[in-house]
């Protein structure tokens, strides 16, 4: 079969993963979210007799040298021997989803357009002449549906005709005579220099002109290089004594001029935009006083159901978990096969699975959140009020907000930031956001002492993360990462029904990943804190006087002005680091132990905290240092481990002050 390498390029949120989807079947997450793709997925499937390799690019509205999301979408195009590169846009926004389109033409990449989206496209009245638009790039253009596949075979015959009669899309583009005529001043340079001509002169000449670190760097090194900057210098000066104006400035309205003549020619659109649903929606949700206060009312709405919708489930599974324990007790008698079995393995994973009904329902209300396209929202609400207090800017709010998701992924999400001191800043706060992994301890804290009340308290514990993330930045931004900030520009997706199919699929991926961890690292570690219990009994049979109890004895005074000085909430803690759900899963297995504990995890809680206590723990589970795979993300995202260790140090500060002040004021206020 022939071979073929396809990217799919395009802006944040055009559908552009829906299609890579649809192609391969990956399951790769498709949100409403701007910049979702932080890194290329690759993909393979058949079609005819053609082997596809796909590529997903990450989504970026131009391809300058700013982010690391742009870097590797330029890098593909650049130096990638792909055959094909399938430029996806949004129908109803051409005039901004084609800049990046006329910045690959500048690059003479082999490029097919797939307009998507169109029904929102006609819903605003605008009538895209296919055809026409064609003629006019010199290149093909497809309507397709990226949700139900029209077009898809189409796209891909198209495709595969392309592939195997290449052409240079610079050839169209046209800039006004005044720019070209010195564009091609500095081409005639560029093209005396054999190592310059893997790209197209112009490409180059342009870049140039944008000052593009990457390029210049590679310019300087080449034989003709100083003869060429000194005709960008020449060119430079010249266009901002013409047009009062950087030649970064020229270079994109010239682009937008392009543009605005190609979309005149070829759509028609009404006199007057018709307000959309969306528009009518954002009036309310975005209001500059009402923001804040609708995006508490659906946290608190998505917390208030997930505890009273999935409290009798997490009853169930209890019975069903203690059922089996007992079970297997009288199966296996007294000893240490069955204390092995009922302790370590049911006690320590069934103790965290028993929160399955709840983490599955938090997953879905966030995966329906996010595809609905408020969470972006949400984003942009967070902006408006850390730019007051703090003074950050820019994308920071993305992986903040992914991170009530996981911490790995929004670490990641950082690459999308241009600006170097905000995207450590965001990395150092990340970790304040209250994953999905902390929920098993909410739970356990709530069902023990605040049953009554478990959405508002759940509520309080988030707000609480975002509200010491806004101090932290604010005490970060003026010491550590002092400077100006990347102005925050952030598109606001269309507003979308979730696909119940979507939003399950969602979900059970993140489910998955959940019984997976409980099968992995939480079982591992339930048998290593049996093992330390059990095996090393240096006490007889007082479980304070085992290896565990003493670990757990030496680190507990460090606790006790928090509240929870004892041995067993020390070596909670200690697990935690691995993964937050085996702070559980600690409980579930010296619950088991107890000789005079048999009652579970909840008695446990209630014998060793009161619930004053008990909220000072989960405050500092919430804000002391992340599991190790964060720690590791960090270190990867910044080669080395001198930001990884500053965000320990940071947090686990954070997290003993934060906690102190919730326990002793709690006291002198008389809640103890």
């Amino acid at each position: 079969m022939k071979k073929l390498i396809v990217g799919l390029a395009g802006n944040p949120n055009v559908g552009k993963t829906t299609v890579f989807n649809q192609l391969t079947g990956m399951r790769q997450h498709v949100g409403n979210w701007p910049g979702k793709t932080v890194e290329r997925a690759e993909g393979h499937f058949d079609h005819g007799e053609y082997e596809y390799d796909i590529i997903d690019l990450p989504g970026n509205y131009a391809l300058s040298a700013h982010s690391m999301e742009e870097i590797v979408s330029r890098d593909f195009i650049v130096d990638d021997d792909s055959d094909v590169i399938v430029n996806v846009v949004d129908a109803a926004n051409l005039e901004r989803n084609l800049y990046l389109t006329v910045q690959m033409m500048e690059l003479g990449a082999n490029l097919i357009l797939a307009v998507n989206m169109n029904d929102f496209a006609r819903k605003k009245d605008h009538i895209i002449d296919i055809d026409l638009m064609s003629e006019l790039l010199g290149f093909p253009v497809i309507e397709i549906n990226a949700k139900t596949k029209d077009g898809f075979e189409e796209l891909l015959s198209t495709i595969e005709k392309v592939a195997a009669n290449p052409k240079d899309s610079s050839e169209k583009l046209s800039y006004n005579n005044d720019i070209k005529g010195h564009l091609f001043e500095i081409q005639e340079f560029i093209e005396k220099d054999d190592e310059l001509l893997n790209v197209p002169s112009v490409w180059t000449a342009v870049k140039l002109l944008e000052k593009d670190t990457i390029v210049i760097d590679k310019v300087q090194h080449s034989s003709q290089g100083s003869r060429i900057m000194v005709e960008v210098d020449k060119v430079s000066k010249h266009l901002y004594d013409v047009y009062k104006e950087g030649p970064e400035e020229v270079i994109a309205s010239a682009r937008y001029a392009f543009i605005d003549g190609l979309v005149a020619e070829a759509v028609s659109k009404p006199n007057v935009e018709k307000e959309t649903m969306t528009d009518k929606i954002d009036k309310i949700v975005t209001n500059r006083i009402l923001a804040p206060f609708i995006f508490i009312i659906i946290m608190w709405l998505m917390f208030q159901i997930t505890f009273t919708v999935g409290a009798p489930f997490q009853d169930i599974i209890s019975e069903l978990f203690t059922s089996l324990s007992v079970w297997v007790s009288n199966f296996l008698g007294e000893g240490l096969l069955a204390s092995f079995v009922c302790d370590g393995i049911i006690g320590g994973v069934g103790g965290v699975l028993t929160f399955l009904p709840i983490i599955t329902l938090m997953f879905l209300f966030l995966s329906v959140l996010e595809d609905c396209g408020y969470l972006a929202r949400a984003a942009f609400t967070l902006d408006k009020i850390m730019h007051k207090i703090v003074g950050l800017h820019g994308k920071a709010f993305i992986p903040m907000i992914l991170g009530f998701g996981c911490g790995v992924p929004a670490i990641m999400a950082t690459r999308t930031m241009e600006n170097e001191g905000d995207r450590m800043l965001a990395m150092m706060l990340v970790p304040f956001m209250s994953c999905t992994a902390r929920l098993p301890i909410y739970a356990i804290f709530v069902a023990a002492f605040f049953s009554d009340n478990g959405g508002n308290v759940l509520l309080a514990i988030y707000l609480l993360g975002i509200v010491v993330a806004l101090i932290v930045a604010a005490i970060l931004k003026r010491t550590l990462f002092k400077g100006l900030s990347t102005p925050f520009v952030m598109e606001l997706p269309t507003y979308k029904v979730p696909s119940v199919k979507g939003a399950l699929l969602h979900t059970w991926e993140k489910v998955k990943g959940f019984l997976k961890k409980a099968g992995t690292i939480i079982l591992f570690f339930s048998i290593l804190l049996w093992a330390l219990q059990n095996i090393f009994p240096w006490g007889g049979s007082d479980p304070q006087m085992s290896l565990l109890g003493m670990i757990g004895t030496v680190i507990a005074p460090i606790f006790t002005p928090l509240g929870f000085g004892t041995w067993q909430a020390a070596v909670a803690i200690l697990s935690g680091l691995a993964a937050k759900e085996v702070v559980v899963s600690t409980f579930g297995t010296l619950a088991g132990m107890e000789e005079d504990d048999k009652e579970g995890i909840t008695h446990l809680i209630q014998n060793s905290f009161t619930p004053l206590s008990g909220f000072s723990f989960m405050a500092f589970t919430l804000l002391y240092t992340p599991r190790v795979a964060v720690i590791g993300a960090i270190k990867n995202e910044t080669n080395g481990y001198k930001w990884a260790l500053t965000m320990c140090c940071i947090t686990l500060v954070t997290a003993y002050i934060v906690s102190f002040l919730i326990y002793n004021v709690g006291l002198l206020l008389g809640f103890g």
